[in-house]
């Protein structure tokens, strides 16, 4: 069985140093897949051997590369402390910057008419520390990248500067020291350090804002809970553990105001709680004995005892977290075409200012300058900005999508959802409420109501089917004990049979079936009796199950069931039709209530009375149908999982089973179906930043290049504009964070 093993990476740069960490990783024997997130700073291996006895290999492979590595925490995330001595933090860039500032003086008050130089012992004093000991970062990365035969921007910037640096001490030993007759080039070398590590610091801090969401995820988790020390409602003796001790099945207390520290049921008291958080959901949620409640949901006015169900990493909380980790870790499709031309790119960018040097010295015969120009075209071509185009859109996508209450568990569904041309709904629990109710029963006997009652009840005991909790809620409300039955089948999409053992029908067997299962049990007037109920059930828009005996073919009962559509579903089909979208519902139901719901609520297209086991055939069919077409599933139930994998994006929705959910590419943590054109526009709005920030990383490159060759921009300006690049794309991107749910 394949594993999953993410690690975290420090002192990436750019999208070479991606291209590096992968190849390293994929050397590593048992290794399948590797995958490497320039923004998360993570890298994602898919492998068949057992992650403990494989991550130190892999941690080894990666510090060979050139980089630091560590297994993530999905639970406990800690932040690495700032040393002042860190290299790439903000003291160090306060103290490039505040070295360099005297050199740059005489440039600045140059158009004041004022001419002042430094002397170039006073210039080598201040250039030396910041391009040898904070700038050492470089010399440290390119050469790990060159001894793994491959480039990055450290190479670049280490190269450019030590070439400036070094023409200073040439010019300066030319002039005799002291006699400055040559220009020296020593604020280039200083002032490009300086500007480099300012853009990956301002670039390190916007990224932060790009993992919001998981950091205000995280901190739902309170630290500790209060544990019951007796199962004792009446003494509220507890004391204080933390989180981590806590296990299923122990009781815990939750004062008002408090975080709910894990997933659990309440045994007692009664509060409102806020979920907005967890499902993007702004009213407050009423919770009473019985209700399940998830952790890190802030507590209102009442004190509540809960029992532990879910705890740590099984917790609905860290399941969120590790899918939208998952999701900003994976590499969109157009990544990996991003990542192939940034491979080559170093290598290109070196020969263009190899190339660009010789022209300059041998035609124009002007060293100073062919070197300069040559330092520039090194530095603007940095290719930070095209690594972190794509997933850092990605990140702020997923993030904005994860506060609304839309879980996106891979790059792939978000890059894909704006494409969709047809969005296939399941009925049950997606379209309506999902609780259907008894509407009506229909005795077609001499026999007492309750004895046929009693009858539905001992067929239904125990399943899960929507219907089956129908009948044993309406059972219930009338106080009816069952009919014990033995060797009790279920015929998936048809119904339900088993042999009675005591009562009226003692031995006989008993089954409560589909309206159109009826006529292929029982024929003649039998069948025409039933019919003609179930027909005009049906034309109320009810589901319809038949109680027939099966032993005497003769029909029982018919029971009318009625489930509620849920609010505002016929807005959700005007938005997804003004996004030139098709509609199609799938049900197991009879046509005629099929066709009536689609008709309410502007279905384009019905498919009713569909088996379970035929969803995923029938989302097959319509792909091919579609011909180049994209189509989503949206489902909640078990029988649903097959349909959402088959389709191109899966869509489920968090209120129904865990199968489907972890079938489906989006996950939506509320029963609303408004989310789903929300994560078609989140995904449309991500899909515009993505090319918007491509564009932009290519912009600078095509044209910073051409012009740093013909000397129209130093080597100071081409380290600001490399700078710029960096920051501008995620700036961009962040913009994303603004986005808000339209109101209709």
């Amino acid at each position: 069985m394949s594993q999953l093993v993410t690690l975290k990476i420090d002192g990436m740069t750019c999208a070479s140093c991606v291209a590096r960490v992968e190849k390293s990783l994929l050397k590593v024997d048992g290794v399948d897949v590797a995958s490497v997130n320039l923004a998360t700073e993570k890298a994602q291996i898919r492998t068949q051997q057992s992650s403990d006895e494989l991550v130190p290999h892999l941690i080894a492979a990666i510090e060979k590369a050139g980089f630091e590595a560590s297994p993530v925490n999905h639970q406990n995330v800690q932040q690495k402390q700032k040393s002042i001595f860190d290299l790439h933090g903000p003291y160090a860039v306060a103290l490039a910057i505040g070295l360099s500032f005297p050199l740059m003086l005489p440039m600045l008050l140059m158009p004041l008419g004022i001419h002042w130089v430094l002397p170039a012992w006073l210039q080598f004093l201040l250039t030396t520390p910041v391009q040898f000991i904070l700038g050492s970062r470089f010399y440290v990365a390119g050469f790990k990248g060159l001894r793994m035969g491959s480039g990055n921007m450290d190479l670049l910037v280490a190269i450019g500067t030590s070439a400036a640096y070094g023409l200073s001490i040439y010019q300066w030993y030319l002039s005799d020291f002291g006699h400055t007759h040559h220009e020296l080039y020593f604020e280039s070398s200083s002032v490009v350090i300086s500007l480099v590590m300012l853009g990956k610091w301002l670039e390190a801090r916007a990224k932060k804002e790009t993992t919001e969401a998981i950091s205000a995820l995280q901190a739902l988790w309170p630290n500790q809970a209060k544990l019951l020390a007796t199962r004792d409602l009446k003494n509220l003796d507890y004391k204080e553990l933390p989180i981590a001790q806590i296990l299923p099945g122990d009781w815990i207390v939750v004062l008002p105001g408090e975080r709910i520290p894990v997933d659990g049921l309440v045994l007692d008291g009664a509060s409102e709680l806020d979920e907005s958080m967890l499902t993007g959901e702004t009213h407050l949620v009423d919770k009473q004995v019985g209700s399940k409640v998830t952790g890190g949901s802030m507590n209102g006015s009442g004190r509540l005892i809960i029992q532990a169900t879910d705890v740590g990493e099984e917790s609905t909380l860290a399941k969120m977290i590790r899918m939208v980790e998952d999701a900003q870790a994976k590499k969109a499709p157009i990544q990996r075409l991003v990542d192939q031309v940034s491979s080559w790119f170093v290598p290109a960018v070196i020969a263009i200012a190899l190339i660009n040097f010789g022209t300059q010295y041998l035609v124009f015969h002007e060293f100073e300058n062919a070197l300069l120009y040559s330092v520039a075209i090194l530095v603007i071509a940095c290719p930070c900005a095209l690594g972190l185009a794509t997933p850092a859109a990605i990140m702020a996508g997923t993030g904005v999508a994860a506060k609304h209450g839309i879980l996106i568990k891979d790059a792939q569904a978000l890059e894909l959802a704006h494409q969709l041309n047809v969005i296939a709904f399941d009925k049950t629990g997606t379209l309506t409420v999902g609780k259907p109710k008894v509407m009506s029963f229909h005795n077609l006997t001499n026999v007492p109501d309750e004895d046929l009652y009693a009858l539905a009840l001992g067929l239904q005991l125990g399943s899960e089917h929507p219907l089956a909790k129908a009948v044993i809620d309406f059972a219930k409300e009338k106080n009816i004990r069952p009919i014990d039955f033995t060797g009790i089948t279920a015929k998936v999409g048809q119904g339900i049979e088993g042999q009675c053992l005591s009562g009226s029908y003692q031995n006989k067997t008993i089954a409560l079936i589909s309206h159109h299962a009826l006529k292929n049990a029982l024929a003649g007037n039998e069948f025409e009796k039933a019919d003609l109920l179930a027909i005009n059930e049906l034309n109320q828009g009810r589901s319809v199950s038949c109680l027939i005996d099966q032993t005497n073919q003769s029909v029982l009962a018919v029971i009318a069931f009625g489930d509620e559509l849920k609010p505002g579903v016929a807005e959700v089909m005007a938005r997804l039709r003004a996004m030139d979208i098709k509609t199609v519902m799938i049900s197991g139901d009879n046509h005629l209530v099929a066709d009536l719901i689609a008709k309410k609520i502007g279905i384009d297209h019905v498919y009713a009375q569909v088996m379970p086991g035929e969803k995923a055939d029938l989302i097959k069919s319509l792909k091919l149908q579609t011909k180049n077409g994209l189509i989503a599933m949206v489902g909640d139930g078990v029988n649903d999982a097959p349909a959402l994998a088959a389709s191109d994006v899966g869509i489920a929705v968090s209120t129904g089973t865990d199968i489907a959910i972890h079938a489906a590419g989006i996950t939506l943590m509320r029963g609303d179906p408004g989310l789903i054109p929300d994560a078609i526009e989140i995904s449309k709005k991500t899909w515009q930043k993505i090319k918007q920030n491509l564009f932009w990383a290519f912009f600078y490159n095509l044209i910073g290049i051409p012009l740093a060759a013909m000397g129209y921009l130093t080597p100071m300006l081409a380290g600001a504009a490399m700078a710029a690049s960096s920051v501008s794309v995620i700036t961009n991107a962040l913009l994303l964070k603004k986005w808000t749910r339209p109101t209709h």
